[in-house]
């Protein structure tokens, strides 16, 4: 087998999290009136971490947003999404299902999200599925993060692989230019919270649900 390690995202990948990421941004964001975001402006928002979000969502309010500010607001999103991280949030249909397929078949699984790692962490014990993954990283876990490669080359080795015999499992420009640049395959998921065209991403196999994927990965791996 050429491939043996699948590396998922996480937001807009594994699960939907936009339920309750959305639901605390807004939270914290209300008394700076800024105009709640909703999922039709989800996609240019996500993907980057929480610190990202935040900013995004001053500028599409044309809002000053300084530094101190910024900070402490990051900190109440934290302490409000840990508090509310599965009220709504949920694995994509069939997720399970196809990792078992896949499980079966030799593969093993590691996880790599820009979300902090405590959180992503918080998240999939919340979901009942940390034991599935050989490694956990976040945004923070290095002094890097997707798109850079080495987020995923080192999320590979502490799942003790090697990112040539890796796929990158993910819904954005983020995670697949993250997989381009490890030099690596990668399936990109429709319905997840790209503001892009999926078609425009460059992924080697686009896949519509995951009932999909066990297809997807194997004609991955006999090229």
């Amino acid at each position: 087998m050429k491939h043996n390690l699948i590396i998922f995202d996480l937001d807009g990948t594994l699960a939907n999290t936009a339920p309750d990421l959305l639901g605390t941004l807004n939270r914290i964001t209300k008394p700076y009136d800024l105009s709640e975001m909703g999922t039709n402006e989800f996609g240019q928002i996500i993907g980057h971490g929480a610190k990202a979000m935040i900013k995004r969502a001053f500028e599409l309010n044309d809002k000053p947003l300084d530094e101190e500010t910024l900070e402490a607001l990051f900190e109440s999103f934290l302490v409000d999404y840990s508090a509310n991280i599965a009220n709504e949030t949920t694995l994509f249909e069939d997720v399970l299902a196809a990792m078992d397929k896949l499980a079966n078949k030799g593969f093993e699984f590691a996880l790599c999200t820009n979300k902090t790692e405590a959180m992503a962490r918080l998240l999939l014990e919340e979901l009942g599925v940390t034991a599935q993954f050989k490694s956990i990283t976040g945004g923070d876990t290095f002094e890097f993060r997707k798109p850079d490669a080495r987020h995923l080359i080192k999320t590979a080795e502490l799942a003790g692989h090697d990112i040539s015999k890796a796929i990158m499992i993910g819904d954005s420009a983020t995670d697949i230019n993250a997989a381009i640049n490890a030099k690596m395959s990668s399936v990109a998921v429709t319905f997840g919270y790209s503001d892009e065209p999926i078609e425009s991403l460059g992924a080697t196999r686009i896949i519509n649900h995951f009932s999909e994927l066990p297809t997807a990965i194997e004609s991955i791996s006999q090229v």
